[in-house]
This record gives C-alpha cells, structure tokens and sequence, in this order.
C-alpha cells in the first residue's frame, strides 16, 4: 500500500467530470482523482460526437492534473484518507465530492445485471464512442426515454443514417421543460428528420436472443425490432462512496451553502450535490457550484443559493450576438441544423398566472413566459431565440417586471425590459 503522506495535498477532488475540472481549473495544487481514462471533457457536447459532428479531442475541457483511470474504493473522515483501487492511499486536508451520477437502468424484462450485446446507456464518452461503432446507415435504433438526453441521441443516431425510434413514457417529449404546444414542434422536428416517435408509450421489456437485443417490447404487446437500444432513463447521484463515509445522504450528498456536508472537512458539488432539498442535474448548476467552492477553498467569503438554470437544445450555429447575450453558464452546442430550442423556468402555468404566447407556423417560431404576479415565472423559445438572453437573465435575477409593461412585449426581441 502506498500512501501519500509528505507534500499531501490540502485539497483532493473524486471525479474529473465538469464540476471536478471546474474545480482544478480555480483552485491551484488540487489532486484530482477520475475513474474514465480520458481526460475531462465537455458531457453536454456528446450527443455531437455520436453525431460524428465532433472528434472526442474537440470536446476535452482545458487541461487539467488527473489521476487518470483510478478509482476511489473508501474514505476514511477520521484519518482524512482517500483509498483507491491502485493500492495508493491520499490524504487530504479538504475533500471534494465530485461524483456525479450513473445512469438509471430500468427495471425491464430481459435486462439483467450484465447488460446485453447492442444495449448502451449514454452517460460517458465511452458510452459514445461504442455507441458510435456499433451504428450503420440502416440499423434499427430504439432510444428508451423522451427528455432532453433522449431527443438529443435519437437526433443524433438518425443524423448517421440509422431508423430510430423514440419511446417516451409520458404525455409529450421534455416534459420537464416544454409546455404541450412547444414539444409538439420538437416532435415534429424530429420526425421531419425520420425519427418515428411514440408518447404515452410504457416499455415492458427486452427480447434478447443470444445475449443480444432484438426488440424492445412494449405494454400492449407491440415490439419494435432493435438491433441497438439506448437507455436515456435519466441519472441517479452517486453516492455509495459519501454513505460509506457516514456522510448525509438523501437524494444526493446534502451540502449547506458553503456546499459543506456533514462532515466540515468534505465538500460536494456538481450532479451527486443535494442543496436545500435538490439535486440539479444540470451542467450550468455544477460549473455555478465549483465557482463558489473554489472562492470558499481560498477563504473568501462566497454562498451557493441556488441555480436558476437555462436548458438549451441547439441544433444549428448560434449568432454571435445571441451567443455572446446568452448567460455564462449556460454551456452552448455550436451544431449544424434545423432548430434551436431554450426552456427555463416553470412554463406550466399555475391557477391565477398570466401566459404569453406568440407562434408563426410559417417560420416555425414559438415562444411562450408565464407571469407570476411580478415575476416571470418560466418560459419556452423555439425557432428564434432573439429574446432568451433577456429573458432568462430576468428570471435568473429574479427581477420584477415594470408595472406598465405591456406583457405581450416580453416576446419581443430584446424581452421587453
């Protein structure tokens, strides 16, 4: 057994997703510790190299110091020591959390603990990249869940050439972030690119043959042949290492403001992070979360409150000057295309809310805000986002609107404000 015991480093970080890159980018003389052999890259940009739009390289995030390939196996808060699968043991003076989340494997029939031949999640880039081998022009492609990862992979399956079928279990695609009306241009987007889409659609399970799918079956009785599934189920955080410690786990690692957990020597941040009762998931939230912990690392005074993130599914070049208008930490795709899309907010409105809607079929163009007393309480763009750097940096605020607005200018170019 090794141990690193002289020059330790005050500071070690588990994982070197976002949020751990993030995090060794601003704090000097981080250990950062990473499971995947490649180094960090850009997670939301990955539907690009399934895509065959991005070569792996084109993704990675500014180089950072990484033990790469290796595993942490335990933590020990009493000796403040990180044990890996190497053999080696790290001290620390500060621990960081950066864990992440594994995707969620759905309890289907056919679907064991060892995965079968042409069943692929889609978290890592190793997931892309045998995901990317194993499609042709012409293979049958089912992708198993409608959210935002879901639509991006079946997207970019059918830009290889292959028949996809996307199976969503409730009532519209991105149901967390779309209203009805705007996920029925998305669906039709997708369908205009060849992917045949079903909602409302509950799969019961997997027919394999040999180990290897051939159909994803589904509650009444219909299968849809695959030759590849994709698992797009959603993420669930990782926790095992903070719940083995004695750490505070509930949905994720509970973390205060100063993204401390219940132990004042260990930090989390970024998708295993539970913050006043939520987990974010989201890339802009991790990349807001190491920003504060590295302020708080230097011992200046600094405070996580919250993130009130924008999603963006972007399908084509943005303009430099939306570009430059959208907020910092929104991570943007610059892809090749036909649509644009920006949610942010609650756009399913409340009893008592005021919604705004302007469409033009012509164009293909959609927006819709919803106004709750003063505020904006959330919104969908589709088609032009001339408006959503005001807009969202209106509710990213959490400003008031002027008492004599007009609403409906809130669909203006500049938002109105």
């Amino acid at each position: 057994m090794r141990t690193q015991t002289e020059n330790a480093a005050r500071v070690v970080v588990i994982g070197a997703g976002m949020a751990g890159a993030r995090l060794a980018a601003r704090v000097p003389g981080v250990t950062v510790i990473g499971e995947e052999e490649h180094a960090p890259y850009n997670r939301v940009l990955l539907a690009e190299v399934l895509a065959g739009r991005y070569a792996p390289d084109v993704i990675a995030l500014p180089p950072a110091e990484v033990r790469r390939g290796v595993r942490v196996v335990r933590v020990d808060p009493a000796d403040r020591l990180v044990h890996c699968d190497d053999g080696s043991v790290v001290r620390y003076g500060r621990l960081v959390l950066a864990t992440g989340s594994n995707p969620v494997l759905p309890p289907l029939r056919g679907l064991g603990n060892r995965l079968p031949d042409g069943v692929h999640p889609f978290r890592t880039l190793d997931d892309c990249l045998a995901l990317r081998a194993a499609v042709r022009p012409g293979t049958r492609a089912v992708v198993i869940g409608g959210g935002l990862l879901g639509v991006s992979a079946a997207r970019a399956l059918a830009e290889c050439g292959a028949q996809v079928v996307l199976a969503q279990q409730g009532e519209h695609l991105m149901e967390r972030q779309l209203d009805a009306e705007s996920a029925g241009l998305l669906r039709r987007h997708l369908e205009a690119l060849g992917v045949e889409v079903h909602t409302e659609c509950r799969v019961r399970g997997l027919r394999c043959t040999d180990r290897a799918v051939r159909a994803v079956e589904l509650a009444d009785g219909y299968e849809l042949e695959a030759e590849i599934t994709v698992l797009a189920c959603g993420v669930r955080p990782r926790t095992g290492l903070a719940r083995a410690a004695g750490l505070d786990v509930r949905k994720g690692i509970v973390v205060d403001d100063e993204l401390r957990t219940s132990d004042p020597y260990i930090h989390a941040v970024g998708d295993c992070a539970e913050h006043d009762s939520t987990v974010y998931g989201l890339a802009g939230a991790a990349l807001e979360q190491a920003d504060v912990l590295a302020e708080v690392l230097a011992g200046r005074p600094a405070r996580y409150t919250g993130t009130r993130a924008l999603t963006r599914l972007t399908l084509r070049s943005p303009a430099p000057a939306l570009a430059a208008a959208l907020p910092a930490a929104v991570p943007a795709a610059p892809v090749t295309g036909g649509l644009d899309l920006a949610a942010f907010g609650d756009s399913r409105p409340l009893p008592g809310d005021d919604v705004i809607r302007l469409a033009d079929a012509t164009k293909g163009a959609y927006r819709s805000v919803v106004v709750r007393g003063d505020r904006l309480a959330g919104g969908v763009l589709f088609g032009d986002l001339g408006a959503v750097g005001t807009l969202a940096r209106t509710w990213q605020n959490d400003e008031a609107l002027p008492a004599d607005m007009p609403l409906l200018h809130l669909l203006t170019n500049d938002g109105g404000l």
